[in-house]
């Protein structure tokens, strides 16, 4: 399976160059092409989500708006299922966790909280929010194996394999491994 992630900053400006994009991959055949998408800071409300022009292009999408700020989206060849929208248990009002499962892969797409400077409210919402959203996925992991958690993490490590510590065994970085597979960390 082949996932990419992309903060559009706006879908209302970016949505033609998705779709392009989009296009371009289809162009690789289904055995190149990406199978989901997962965008970030949408900037629109549900009910502006360009729905159609996915469906135009051949995409099925899920969707979760926010006007403004935040926002994200999956765009798949195939529906995702078992989709959810924020962390669950987790009291939030901003839009920004998307999942849905495509074949035996959760996909798990995310726009993380810019904390801003440590002794701020932002910053103590970030930490509570990381924290769910830890919570949450080692809970995911239980149910499925294969795991991607992608997105704008707005995290900077300093040590390559820090993330590991906050999502638990089996969770490398995106652009390095893509899927978090316990098993396979486990014989590591």
């Amino acid at each position: 399976m082949k996932i990419a992630t992309w903060n559009v900053n706006s879908l209302t400006v970016r949505l033609p160059q998705v779709i392009d994009w989009l296009k371009a991959q289809e162009a690789l055949g289904a055995d190149q092409a990406i199978d989901v998408l997962a965008l970030q800071e949408l900037k629109m409300t549900d009910d502006k989500f360009p729905h159609q022009a996915f469906t135009d292009a051949g995409y099925h999408a899920q969707w979760f708006g926010q006007k403004t700020y935040n926002g994200v989206a999956l765009i798949s060849r195939t529906p995702a299922v078992d989709v959810v929208k924020n962390i669950p248990g987790f009291e939030d009002d901003m839009s920004r966790i998307i999942a849905g499962t495509f074949g035996d892969v959760r996909v798990i797409g995310g726009y993380f909280p810019n904390g801003q400077a440590p002794d701020s409210d932002k910053f103590v919402y970030k930490m509570r929010w990381l924290e769910a959203l830890k919570t949450w996925v080692q809970q995911e992991m239980t149910r499925h194996p294969k795991l991607a958690l992608m997105g704008d993490y707005n995290i900077t490590f300093k040590q390559r394999t820090a993330n590991r510590s906050h999502l638990g065994d089996g969770c490398f970085e995106s652009t390095s491994h893509g899927v978090c597979d316990r098993q396979s960390a486990a014989q590591k």
